[in-house]
């Protein structure tokens, strides 16, 4: 089973992500993590990633997502801002893949920004990731107003149900 979190920053996908991942007994991931260095550097410097700066990016996590649907799934946590980067980050999957989309107001997540630390998105790239931000037709769209325990439940209850 792959399960991808997905939204702009600040919607907890991280911090959802690896709960849910606990309560599945799963591996969880944070895309984050796979970013080559020149984007980390652009991102902390404040400049916003382009396509060409992802599309590398998106395409290992490709590959990753491969191999951990053939090693019994994982939790990905991804902003996957538009369909044609779901589309490559799925593209070598078999199975369906579970999406899962945090949204709350652009003053919540503005709020929840300023009082992160030790992460390197400047919260000033919030604009244009919500700029950039498709909302997807498919999955599921869960509103971040609720705590996190209560939105990983709900997300289990709604795994239960279609499985």
């Amino acid at each position: 089973m792959i399960i991808i979190i997905c939204g702009v920053s600040g919607t907890g996908k991280s911090t959802i992500g690896d709960l849910l991942a606990e309560k599945l007994k799963l591996p969880f991931f944070d895309a984050d993590d796979f970013h080559p260095e020149t984007n980390v550097q652009k991102m902390k410097n404040g400049v916003a990633l382009t396509d060409e700066d992802r599309q590398p990016w998106l395409e290992s996590l490709a590959a990753e997502l491969y191999l951990w649907e053939q090693n019994r799934g994982a939790v990905l946590a991804c902003s996957a801002l538009k369909e044609n980067y779901r589309n490559i980050l799925t593209s070598q999957c078999k199975q369906n893949v579970n999406w899962v989309t945090l949204n709350g107001s652009p003053e919540l997540l503005a709020k929840r920004l300023s009082s992160r630390t030790g992460h390197y998105f400047d919260a000033k790239l919030l604009g244009s990731q919500l700029d950039a931000f498709e909302l997807p037709d498919y999955g599921w769209l869960v509103d971040i107003e609720q705590k996190p325990e209560e939105i990983v439940s709900a997300i289990l209850q709604r795994l239960h149900e279609n499985n």
